[in-house]
């Protein structure tokens, strides 16, 4: 597998994984989603996991975040079996934020963040002016210390992420799981919380594993790509190594040409539409060109 020689946290291409899913078969009742997948996760990377829909890619990362109990095989963290350490330990070292989360009604950003704070207390370790310290850094690099006070539900979409990504980053975790942080927010707001993303990683060294479904974006902000279909890892690597025109085709079932981003120097994916391939308006085949290529 190919994989860049450093990453941009300056880890080492031979870092050991962190996290690893091991011989994992994952299902919902009597369906199967995932069968005997294998997975690393190198520390100090970003590693985005990419695949059509139903491929089994949040499946993946509810597993590796202890959301969901495999049906055979295992899933380690720093060599521990997953399943068998306690909530708290895993909750120390791992952070998830899932698709789409929900706060409760009235909640504010400062309480939300809070809460990433729980699993550093107990009965004899109350709330802290540590904890206190955690939380207002975390919203100073998430850039909304001046919303505290205000209620998650009068954000915008990209103020809600960063609120939830704050939550996360004062969990204090070096690994943080990311499930679609991108959804719903338009492309200004997607590349906003991509790039905090990119300084948590850059600058604080966070392991990062997420889940995109914008194909151009898992490229430019991934130091490694693993590839899913039918359940399946089908490739992984680093992007100038795994996407081509061949996978896109095979996987996503769209026909597209690969060239060089004249930004970040990683592949761009162009789309080839019907449109494109017979130069009529509607995508209908112009008179006398055949209806399929």
């Amino acid at each position: 597998m190919s994989v860049p020689t450093e990453s941009r946290s300056g880890a080492p291409s031979d870092a050991p994984a962190r996290l690893v899913a091991d011989d994992v078969t994952l299902g919902y009742g009597d369906r199967i989603i995932i069968d005997g997948l294998d997975l690393s996760v190198r520390t100090g990377v970003i590693t985005t996991v990419i695949g059509p829909n139903g491929c089994g890619k949040s499946t993946l990362l509810r597993a590796l975040g202890r959301l969901s109990k495999p049906r055979g095989g295992s899933v380690m963290l720093d060599g521990k079996a997953i399943g068998s350490m306690r909530t708290k330990e895993v909750a120390r070292t791992l952070g998830m934020l899932p698709q789409s989360p929900v706060a409760p009604d009235g909640l504010t950003v400062a309480d939300l963040v809070a809460r990433g704070r729980h699993p550093h207390q107990s009965w004899i370790r109350q709330w802290s002016s540590d904890d206190e310290h955690e939380v207002t850094e975390s919203l100073e690099l998430t850039g909304i210390l001046e919303l505290a006070d205000r209620r998650i539900d009068e954000l915008s979409g990209g103020q809600r992420q960063r609120a939830w990504i704050s939550m996360a980053l004062a969990q204090g975790t070096d690994i943080l799981l990311l499930d679609e942080p991108t959804t719903y927010l338009d492309l200004a707001h997607s590349i906003e919380v991509l790039d905090l993303v990119d300084r948590m990683h850059a600058d604080l060294g966070r392991t990062v594993v997420m889940v995109l479904h914008d194909l151009n974006l898992a490229i430019r902000y991934s130091d490694e790509l693993v590839v899913m279909k039918e359940g399946r890892v089908v490739a992984a690597g680093a992007p100038t190594e795994v996407v081509t025109a061949e996978l896109l085709l095979d996987v996503f079932g769209l026909e597209a040409t690969v060239i060089d981003d004249p930004v970040s120097d990683r592949p761009l994916i162009v789309p080839i539409g019907t449109r494109h391939v017979y130069g009529t308006e509607g995508g209908a085949p112009a008179a006398g060109r055949p209806a399929s290529a």
